[in-house]
């Protein structure tokens, strides 16, 4: 047996973001089967950033990711976030694959926030709303377009540089750059920042849309005032997660919200065992901290992609 290495570009070339989609949502629905098994996040503090730990086993696939944010890198020339993943045999332990995983987080993240929206938006949202034009917007943009026929795609960010270059990026989508209250006036939000002080405001969203809180992924972190998530029905990806460091994390920790209050997991609301949106005025808010079944997923496809084709690095650890 051997190991595939599989760098960052060869990672890239190997994903289809309908595909991406499908995984993820196979992964939840292994979820709420009971097939699937996701020890909590970990995280590792350090001064200038922070290591997550995330094993998970789905049907056929076991594997670990080992994943950092350093807010700082980018003064360097590094991304802000770098992964690898650890892909093994279930059933010999051998690791079937080493191989980057940046590129799966971003993808995934696009995906899982998609397949939130193909449940709880509307089905005939025409206008996405993105709030933070780093690099997840635009997996967020290629993932809701996959699903949704949006005709209006509005951009704001602080750094209209940022703006700028997604749009140069994407000539062929529909967008444009906007106020941050015109962001937030779309049929889908998707709010992707760093910041620890809410800024969504509720008089903001129109009845009927649907936003996803992705920004929030670490504790302290908050994008979305209390009546926002007081008067919509929330669902998380994990309760465990969303409680210590999804956009929860905050107001649970005040006192201020309560898990209780939370209408659904995904995987439930994708299997049908409890419902979200109640009718066309209801706000929902997907709670995305990302978890480690999500990684396992894309990382089950790209190794069954590439082991079938393509020239690709090997080593045999073993043998040496």
């Amino acid at each position: 047996m051997s190991t595939l290495l599989l760098t960052r570009s060869q990672v890239e070339s190997l994903l289809d973001m309908k595909e991406v989609i499908e995984a993820i949502e196979g992964a939840f629905k292994a979820l709420a089967e009971g097939k699937a098994t996701m020890p909590p996040k970990t995280y590792v503090i350090l001064e200038k950033g922070d290591f997550r730990v995330m094993p998970s086993v789905l049907p056929g696939a076991i594997g670990l990711k080992w994943v950092n944010v350093h807010p700082n890198n980018k003064s360097g020339g590094l991304p802000t976030v770098m992964a690898m993943m650890i892909y093994n045999d279930p059933q010999t332990g051998y690791p079937l694959a080493v191989m980057d995983a940046t590129v799966i987080t971003s993808y995934r993240t696009g995906a899982a926030a998609a397949a939130a929206s193909k449940y709880l938006a509307l089905p005939e949202s025409k206008s996405l709303g993105i709030i933070g034009a780093g690099d997840q917007a635009y997996t967020q943009i290629e993932a809701h377009m996959a699903l949704f026929n949006i005709e209006e795609i509005r951009v704001y960010d602080i750094a209209s540089a940022a703006v700028d270059a997604l749009a140069k990026s994407l000539p062929h989508h529909p967008l444009k750059s906007c106020s941050l209250e015109a962001a937030a006036a779309s049929d889908i939000v998707c709010t992707l920042t760093p910041v620890r002080t809410p800024f969504l405001k509720k008089e903001w969203i129109k009845p009927g849309a649907h936003i996803n809180a992705v920004g929030a992924d670490a504790e302290g972190k908050q994008e979305l005032e209390l009546s926002i998530l007081k008067e919509a029905v929330v669902v998380v990806d994990d309760m465990m997660q969303a409680k210590k460091s999804g956009e929860i994390n905050v107001p649970v920790s005040r006192g201020e919200y309560s898990t209780d209050e939370v209408c659904a997991t995904l995987d439930e609301i994708i299997v049908g065992r409890k419902k979200g949106r109640t009718n066309d005025r209801t706000v929902t808010v997907f709670d995305s901290t990302g978890i480690a079944i999500e990684d396992l997923a894309v990382a089950k496809l790209i190794y069954e992609k590439a082991r079938t084709g393509g020239d690709y690095s090997s080593i045999d650890f073993i043998k040496g």
